[in-house]
């Protein structure tokens, strides 16, 4: 729980939203009290203490959750921000997230809406408000730096009728490793020190907060030494003290802990893809190789017609080739496997 891993509180739901439905099921009512299963919970906890159960986490309770994480949110800032400490707050909003149900304050209220996504996303955009509102209201709204992102691109639910649009880019969350799998927007905001309006295709990885946050911070001396770290200080961009991010290139894994794909800049190398949850992994019989610049869509495989790009593979082979060794040094973590630290090396 978020109490055991370095959070003086929390408040939420255990696994995924996915629960809120389970108990909808008449099937599952009936073999959950047969089987001893404990139906999905809302928890809170305290460092230090059990986390226990405080309401029931089922569709009546969905429409709601949004409204009740951005009450819980915003009570906090406002708590915390009086006793003048750096403090750090992770709101995870439930949307968009299926099993879906409108907020009866957003469900089909303005006429320039149109269906379940649109509602869905009003009330996102209104519950960020409410968290941006929450800092002004605080008076720490000039020494808070507020960032927004997802965790995954859009994925369409044609059953549900919603799912949002990834644009040029091919596939969504359930293809990886195309662009429409990964690629999200992020925007950052500290009033005074991060330059407004700007707007960038510069990359960043979501591993870069931690280090970023920590120089911003003034404790890039906390970041741990004794193991290989994903991601760079991105803090100079962001503070428009550098035209980059220190990012130029980015691994990416698949839901075997895998990797499938590399890129740099605009050129990118399928190792293996898929084409959705009920599709398998498949590894071509040679690494396919796209120029995302001409070609967001990833439609084309440059080795399909033309051998003269090999170069490509000389940009992209270091980084794969980095991580090769890193992970011979530092091997994963296996699920369940008890970690005592790495060995020290002289």
């Amino acid at each position: 729980m978020p109490n055991d891993q370095g959070f003086d509180e929390w408040w939420g739901y255990k696994n995924t939203v996915d629960e809120a439905g389970y108990t909808a099921y008449a099937a599952y009512r009936a073999l959950a009290k047969a089987h001893g299963i404990e139906t999905p919970k809302l928890w809170e906890g305290k460092k230090g203490q059990k986390s226990t159960a405080t309401g029931e986490l089922d569709m009546k309770v969905r429409p709601l959750l949004d409204e009740m994480i951005a009450a819980k949110a915003t009570d906090y800032i406002k708590r915390v921000a009086k006793g003048n400490k750096p403090f750090f707050t992770y709101i995870a909003f439930s949307h968009l997230h299926p099993p879906e149900k409108a907020h009866p304050a957003f469900d089909q209220t303005d006429p320039t809406r149109l269906g379940l996504y649109a509602d869905l996303i009003a009330e996102l955009d209104y519950r960020v408000g409410q968290i941006i509102d929450s800092v002004k209201e605080s008076g720490i709204a000039d020494n808070t730096l507020i960032v927004l992102s997802s965790d995954n691109a859009a994925i369409f639910v044609p059953a549900l009728g919603f799912g949002g649009s990834n644009g040029p880019w091919r596939g969504d969350f359930a293809t990886p490793p195309t662009e429409g799998s990964m690629r999200t927007l992020a925007m950052v905001s500290w009033h005074g020190k991060v330059p407004a309006g700007v707007v960038t295709d510069e990359m960043l990885s979501a591993h870069d907060w931690y280090k970023t946050f920590a120089a911003l911070a003034g404790a890039s001396d906390k970041v741990p030494t004794d193991r290989p770290m994903d991601g760079v200080d991105a803090s100079k961009f962001l503070l428009g003290q550098s035209k980059t991010t220190g990012r130029d290139g980015l691994l990416f894994f698949g839901p075997d802990g895998s990797l499938m794909s590399a890129k740099s800049h605009n050129i990118k190398v399928w190792f293996r893809y898929s084409e959705g949850f009920d599709k398998p992994i498949v590894t071509p019989q040679f690494p396919m190789v796209f120029d995302l610049g001409s070609d967001p869509g990833e439609r084309n495989s440059l080795f399909s017609d033309k051998m003269d790009i090999g170069w490509m593979m000389e940009i992209i082979f270091p980084y794969v080739a980095a991580y090769e060794r890193s992970i011979a040094q530092y091997p994963n973590i296996k699920p369940g496997q008890e970690f005592t630290g790495y060995a020290k090396t002289k």
